[in-house]
């Protein structure tokens, strides 16, 4: 629950520092004091966008703080999941400078808005007088249906299924659409496949053959060399060979009485041993290395080929050209054998469907089951809240195909008179009846969703009398459970709190005060008389707080 909220430097608020209780919180104050500006700072706190205006003085940072007591809500799976610090007291901190930026902490850990978006649905559920038009909303109806049948696991679970199911469904749309237009260039695939088969390249080839193409179109050259070189090695009595081992016997011979001797015999020996590993290479090459002009015809066509076939797609090199045409096998294959393909993404979007549809179902039991409890419920708290012959039901029909949220159409059917038909909530409410049914729906929702703090904003818009004491009993035991925030217009529910704030506006600045007890009085009077308090005005707000 929000135990502590600071604004500073946020639209009139110079500074605000409020302490809540952790059962009734109510706000009350004159329009146009800044009751919204306090709820726009508190939605920057949990997450929302930020708008233009939000600093008070451009020179400095807005800053927002809350402190929130975790305790016993479950959320340290949240934090582990987001890398956070848990804290039982957790602080809560966006800032947003004069430039614009906005920046989030969680216990002084910075997070990213969408994480700080989701743990704020987590901790405050707010509800304003705009959000009574969400009952036209079926998404609103089906979530707030779930989650009074406990449906959530369910739902969650239909939810990953469906997505499975429109994923391979948009699969098998880019399958069928891939085939059609590879069908449009099959004889051109087929043509350029086979012109890679015919030219059975190998990796590596192209460097192998214009080595040889080298040798081969200097042979006689080369063959010249390597004769020279034999020549120069093995000639009778002048070849190297044969003068370098004299030279090594002599040095051999003079060993003892030449201290040197023996090294430069061992190092001639290397020479001699070297000079004929080299002999040997030349004569193997030498009558290997000769001119073979097919050979050479070969080559010179199997070079050409590759490199005009690399020019044809427009590659750089032979690795590149052989992976242009795996790719070109690749989309042959795909017509060739694309039809398979597609039956078999069929039969899988099939068995996708098939347990969606199963789970559609397991959820419908859930919601259909639900329905009657609900209906019983809200019908119940219209009731208490001066509707004694208002019906409402919820209406679960079969949608006739999956959607997002399963295969059911969720209405809410309303009449504020039993002799009537009901109808669509949204389209014969009133706005006091829409307030009503919409505080009972949140009442049921409150208690199941087990949120740590729920906030009314002027929810009890267009009621009155008797009718706003009933609403006020209602979010009063509301409190029993659960923090409550109450901003309200209306005497008899602003009585009800455990604790009582008053907004108010000075020098253009808006501020906010924590009522004394002695002091609610005198507050609660004025909202019952206006600027001039009478005695009557006292007695009934004394009567109001139970003073009397």
């Amino acid at each position: 629950m929000l135990r502590r909220l600071t604004v500073e430097n946020y639209a009139l608020i110079e500074k605000l520092d409020m302490e809540l209780d952790a059962r009734l919180n109510i706000i009350t104050g004159e329009t146009g004091a800044g009751k919204s500006i306090l709820l726009g700072a508190l939605g920057l706190l949990l997450g929302n966008k930020n708008e233009s205006g939000t600093l008070r003085d451009d020179t400095r940072n807005c800053v927002i703080e809350g402190v929130f007591d975790l305790t016993g809500y479950g959320l340290e799976a949240f934090f582990d999941d987001n890398d956070l610090d848990y804290d039982p007291q957790t602080v809560v901190r966006r800032m947003i400078s004069p430039s614009g930026k906005s920046r989030a902490f969680v216990n002084d850990m910075p997070v990213q808005l969408a994480v700080l978006r989701e743990l704020g649905g987590r901790l405050i559920d707010i509800h304003s007088q705009h959000q009574n038009l969400v009952l036209s909303d079926e998404a609103f109806r089906i979530r707030s249906v779930d989650t009074l049948a406990g449906a959530a696991e369910s739902a969650a679970a239909y939810g990953a299924a469906f997505g499975e199911l429109r994923s391979a469904e948009r699969e098998l749309e880019r399958m069928t659409a891939e085939a059609e237009a590879l069908r449009k260039d099959e004889e051109w695939l087929r043509y350029q496949v086979a012109e890679f088969d015919a030219a059975q390249l190998r990796e590596g080839e192209l460097a192998e053959a214009e080595a040889e193409l080298s040798v081969l179109e200097n042979a006689d050259r080369i063959g010249e060399a390597l004769v020279t070189v034999r020549n120069i090695f093995d000639a009778e009595q002048i070849g190297v060979l044969e003068q370098l081992a004299a030279a090594e016997n002599a040095v051999a011979h003079v060993g003892e009485s030449y201290p040197r001797g023996a090294e430069i015999a061992e190092r001639l020996h290397s020479v001699v041993q070297e000079l004929k590993d080299i002999g040997v290479t030349v004569a193997d090459d030498a009558e290997r290395i000769e001119a073979d002009p097919e050979r050479l015809q070969h080559l010179t066509e199997r070079v050409n080929m590759i490199y005009s076939m690399c020019q044809k797609h427009r590659v750089a090199t032979l690795e590149e050209l052989m992976a242009v045409g795996r790719d070109l096998t690749e989309r042959l294959n795909a017509v060739v054998h694309g039809d398979e393909a597609i039956e078999r993404q069929r039969e899988a979007i099939s068995a996708l469907r098939s347990k969606a549809a199963g789970l559609a179902a397991k959820l419908h039991a859930l919601r259909a089951e639900a329905s009657g409890d609900v209906s019983k419920s809200v019908v119940r708290t219209l009731a208490a809240l001066g509707m004694p012959e208002a019906h409402f039901e919820v209406e679960v029909t079969d949608a006739g195909e999956l959607t997002p949220s399963g295969g059911d159409r969720i209405r809410f059917m309303f009449t504020a008179n039993g002799r009537m038909a009901p109808q669509p909530v949204e389209k014969v409410a009133s706005g006091g009846e829409i307030s009503r049914v919409m505080l009972a729906l949140k009442a049921l929702l409150a208690v199941r969703s087990k949120l740590p703090t729920i906030i009314f904003d002027e929810i009890d818009t267009g009621v009155s009398g008797r009718v706003a004491d009933a609403m006020g009993e209602i979010i009063r035991s509301l409190a029993e459970n659960m923090q409550v925030v109450d901003i309200t217009h209306l005497p008899q529910v602003a009585s009800k709190g455990d604790t009582h704030f008053v907004v108010y506006k000075r020098d253009s600045r808006t501020d906010i005060a924590r009522l004394a007890e002695s002091d609610r009085v005198t507050e609660i009077a004025k909202m019952l008389s206006g600027s001039v308090v009478t005695e009557a005005a006292l007695s009934q707000a004394e009567i109001l707080l139970g003073r009397k």
